[in-house]
């Protein structure tokens, strides 16, 4: 048997995990089905501008967040929020200086939030981490089938893939009832969702007193954010269209959102230098059929009693919707990472 540790998920989660039982003295392998790592992060790059495609912000208090960022040297920027907020109304009026930034107070990360993956990333050895590896199938042998027919055989296995996900999986022997019933159970945090960045020469919007916050009650963006980097200027928005009710209308979205975005910020925001659409809800390793369905609250979060693994038991579910607390978020994705870790490092090394 090989006597190390497989990471299933190159997510925030997965990635974390790596760089603790790494430091630990633990072999890790990882593998990521997607041709990148991050999972939920994404960022695209500009030159020099990152612009993020999945989560922006963290927040004060969340203390492992704070601590990752800075053990990796990253630099950190609160969100901008000066200026009048904007709301549209369901006849299409646009009122000025409604409210308050809605995520006045939040912080983002220089770089993106990409930038904590390539930074973890750089931590592990160059042989550690395999993308472009889709696992197929799970023994509680601790063997890995993979899409390539390949078989690898481990220690330990963690599957730090959204709970879904994972319950997607052919397991030998299959998971019991119970198990497979929490895991189909518990939503996956923002995979319904779709998200629209346009990017612009400058923040225009901001020599106009407006803070780039807006909410819209006929969209297609609900919710509008100032997205910009160093350079330039970015918005981007949350759709408030249902996962099924766009998908396959890719063009038509973005050409309504653009066209949303100049009804709102004026005839200056019809023409970004470029645009990014990501509907997670068509990332297979990310949302499945039931993610499609919007959550109308943030879900009590945490391990369910049947998820709890047994001491001597070969494999791990974990992900931030898992995590002790703060599940959904950023931080509970480390949070999950810690309580992995710890699975893994009460079993003696080899």
């Amino acid at each position: 048997m090989t006597r190390t540790v497989a990471i299933v998920g190159g997510g925030l989660t997965g990635l974390a995990l790596a760089h603790r039982l790494h430091a630990a003295g633990r072999a890790v392998r990882l593998f990521e089905g997607r041709d990148r790592l991050g999972g939920r992060i994404s960022s695209a790059r500009i030159g020099a501008q990152w612009f993020d495609l999945g989560p922006s912000w963290f927040w004060p208090g969340q203390p492992r967040m704070a601590a990752l960022v800075q053990e990796l040297g990253l630099e950190v920027f609160p969100q901008f929020a000066d200026g009048i907020q904007l709301f549209e109304t369901a006849q299409g009026a646009v009122i000025r200086d409604r409210g308050f930034a809605s995520m006045q107070g939040s912080l983002r990360v220089r770089g993106g939030m990409g930038a904590i993956v390539r930074a973890l990333a750089a931590h592990l050895p160059e042989d550690c981490v395999e993308t472009g590896r889709v696992v197929r199938s799970v023994s509680a042998g601790g063997t890995l089938g993979f899409a390539d027919d390949d078989q690898q055989t481990f220690d330990r296995i963690v599957l730090a893939v959204p709970p879904r996900v994972a319950a997607a999986l052919p397991f030998t022997p299959e998971l019991p009832k119970p198990v497979q019933s929490a895991l189909h159970s518990i939503p996956t945090w923002m995979a319904g969702h779709a998200k629209f960045v346009a990017v612009y020469d400058s923040p225009f919007w901001r020599e106009d007193g407006l803070s780039g916050d807006a909410s819209s009650q006929i969209g297609p963006l609900a919710e509008i954010h100032d997205a910009s980097a160093d350079t330039g200027g970015a918005l981007f928005g949350f759709l408030g269209v249902p996962a099924t009710m766009r998908a396959g209308q890719r063009d038509a979205v973005i050409a309504a959102s653009v066209a949303q975005l100049e009804r709102m910020f004026g005839p200056r925001a019809a023409s970004p230098v470029r645009v990014y659409y990501t509907d997670w809800a068509d990332e297979a390793l990310t949302a499945v059929l039931a993610d499609r369905t919007p959550l109308t609250h943030h879900p009590a979060y945490g391990r369910p009693a049947d998820l709890m693994p047994a001491r001597d038991s070969s494999f791990l579910f974990t992900s931030s919707e898992l995590a002790p607390d703060m599940g959904g978020y950023l931080e509970g994705a480390l949070a999950a990472a810690e309580e992995a870790a710890s699975w893994v490092l009460a079993a003696p090394a080899p």
